[in-house]
């Protein structure tokens, strides 16, 4: 008798801290490529379950989720040495995330402003384990490597660690010490320490500056 069961449908993981854009995407998803969103996630704990139960074969990725950055997660999953293509599809500002976002282990990073049509394209993409970037940050990441850059509004940033700018982007959200270390299960000590790294890396001079500078880099360059 022949075989009748159904194909595997291509199983994806929402790792997305609102809910109506998960839906959307959910929505997008399902429509464009009748694929199945096999779970929902707006934290790393949750999703790394997720990914263990689930064994997704595509994850869409957030920066921001409650707690620790979507950064950490592709951290764990490599470290881990788990086979998934992940698409960071975020608001953040590209040219200071989408580089870190690929040595984390992303296949792909795209901004939340683009027009459907276009996060179909990332998607579709990274399910055949390509590489997606926009052609604005290729050309940015190929002039990097040929060591021909540009300046641009984001210098002194790039000299953030990961874990570094998570915290001046919590600081710039009014975040105490206490509640950034309780948000990113950090000692209040640790916290410390990064401030004064951020503090002398961006050359400022007060705990007032810092909070001051971080402030304004989450009003430009959103939450």
């Amino acid at each position: 008798m022949a075989d009748i069961s159904p194909p595997t449908t291509c199983k994806v993981l929402l790792v997305e801290d609102h809910p109506m854009f998960r839906e959307h995407l959910s929505a997008l998803i399902s429509r464009e490529f009748g694929m199945s969103v096999c779970g929902e996630a707006d934290n790393i704990q949750d999703a790394m379950k997720l990914i263990e139960e689930k064994k997704p074969d595509v994850a869409i990725l957030d920066i921001t989720l409650r707690g620790s950055s979507g950064l950490e997660l592709l951290k764990d999953i490599k470290a881990r040495g788990i086979n998934l293509n992940v698409l960071v599809l975020s608001m953040h500002d590209e040219d200071l995330y989408a580089e870190r976002a690929l040595r984390a282990g992303a296949r792909g990073y795209i901004s939340k402003n683009e027009a459907s049509k276009e996060v179909i394209s990332a998607i579709q993409s990274v399910m055949k384990g390509d590489v997606y970037v926009s052609r604005t940050m290729n050309a940015k990441l190929l002039a990097r490597m040929t060591q021909k850059r540009s300046p641009n509004q984001l210098a002194g940033m790039e000299l953030l660690a990961d874990r570094e700018l998570e915290v001046f982007h919590l600081l710039g959200k009014g975040r105490s010490t206490r509640e950034i270390a309780d948000a990113l299960h950090l000692g209040e000590s640790t916290v410390e320490t990064y401030r004064a790294r951020i503090k002398e890396k961006l050359n400022l001079r007060s705990a007032a500056e810092l909070y001051l500078r971080a402030g304004e880099w989450v009003r430009e360059h959103g939450a």
